[in-house]
């Protein structure tokens, strides 16, 4: 399990996590009297287990400046890279066989196997992967219609509403646990796209991939990681929204990569004192920190001290409310800034650039 730092605690990642089926919001999607037995048996059938085999590097190498005559020599006899086995979770999409998971469940894979809840073993092609997401989708060929499931709207999914994950811990096959919707919007500082939503259901590793659900039996999230200072579930876990997985599964189901839109300035936060100078009632707004040369931002003025507050109409008042705002804008759209200057507003008309894809 792969581990991230946040301000209080590490995070693991959990190198597969459950599905977790959310309740909605309203009466209508109360915890269904007697249980979720109905909704798992609707859903079961499209969670799948997936196992991973990819090469892992020993770490051995030669020194750089060493001459080229010994590094023939020495060369061939460096251990080889060894096969290293992963396990995770996913879901089932479309009756053809699409399957969405975690970007880390399928990363440096040399072939990935899908087997469904039926039992039925499959090998799953890697159709795309989107490191900043965490999400990755996959494809296997069958001769017949395969059970799938829906994505619902997770921005509807309010704190407390019930949850359910259905995943394959540790490997035991079609887990089912339970809990509530503890907190959304989470900044986990795993990426500048960070907005998960925080559970309380019980997931661990060999879950990562599976979808969380509500009680319609729609996918809601997918879970991605948790925060466990002993490598085990405490209560804490993180799911993509769906609303962003549904976006980047259809950017990656047609040609495998996610184009993200690029301004080129480094930013940090305003901090308590400017904000008080600028006479604002809070912090808020992103500072230009460098302007990177032949960017879209060093074309259309912007400059280091600069401010900024309003994106194309979307309010700045954090970091990521600018990344991803940016982000969300195809290549080549235009756009218009507001920016703080020497206390002053300025308007800034820019046009996006292409950010060029990066592992997380």
């Amino acid at each position: 399990m792969t581990s991230l730092l946040s301000k209080t605690a590490p995070l693991a990642l959990a190198a597969a996590l459950a599905m977790t089926p959310v309740l909605a919001p309203t009466a209508a999607f109360a915890v269904p009297a007697g249980g979720y037995g109905d909704l798992v048996e609707d859903v079961a059938p499209a969670v799948v287990f997936i196992e991973v085999t990819s090469a892992v590097q020993t770490g051995a190498t030669l020194p750089d400046n060493m001459p080229e005559a010994m590094r023939k020599r020495f060369q061939h006899q460096l251990p080889e890279a060894t096969p290293r086995a992963g396990l995770g979770s996913g879901f089932i999409i479309s009756e053809g066989g699409q399957i969405v998971t975690n970007h880390h469940v399928v990363a440096g894979a040399q072939s990935v196997q899908v087997t469904l809840a039926d039992g039925r073993i499959f090998d799953a092609e890697v159709l795309g992967s989107d490191p900043a997401t965490d999400i990755a989708l996959l494809s296997i060929k069958a001769d017949v219609k395969l059970p799938h499931v829906d994505f619902g709207t997770s921005d509807t999914m309010r704190v407390g509403d019930e949850v359910v994950a259905v995943g394959n811990p540790f490997g035991l096959s079609s887990t089912v646990t339970s809990g509530i919707i503890s907190a959304k919007s989470r900044d986990i500082n795993s990426g500048p796209y960070d907005d998960f939503l925080q559970t309380d259901a019980a997931i661990n590793r060999g879950n990562s991939g599976g979808p969380l659900f509500n009680n319609e039996g729609e996918v809601i999230g997918v879970n991605t990681a948790i925060l466990s200072p002993g490598g085990g579930s405490v209560g804490i876990g993180f799911a993509v929204p769906s609303d962003v997985v549904r976006e980047v599964v259809a950017e990656l189901a047609q040609d495998g990569t996610v184009t993200r839109g690029w301004l080129g300035v480094s930013i940090r936060p305003v901090s308590e004192e400017v904000a008080q100078v600028l006479g604002f009632d809070h912090a808020r707004g992103a500072m230009v920190e460098a302007v990177a040369k032949e960017s879209p931002a060093e074309k259309a003025g912007l400059v280091k001290g600069d401010i900024i507050i309003d994106f194309d109409g979307a309010k700045i008042e954090a970091l990521r409310d600018l990344t991803k705002a940016v982000a969300a804008k195809d290549p080549d759209d235009s756009a218009k800034l507001t920016v703080l200057r020497r206390g002053k507003e300025v308007s800034v008309d820019v046009t996006i650039g292409t950010l060029e894809p990066q592992e997380a």
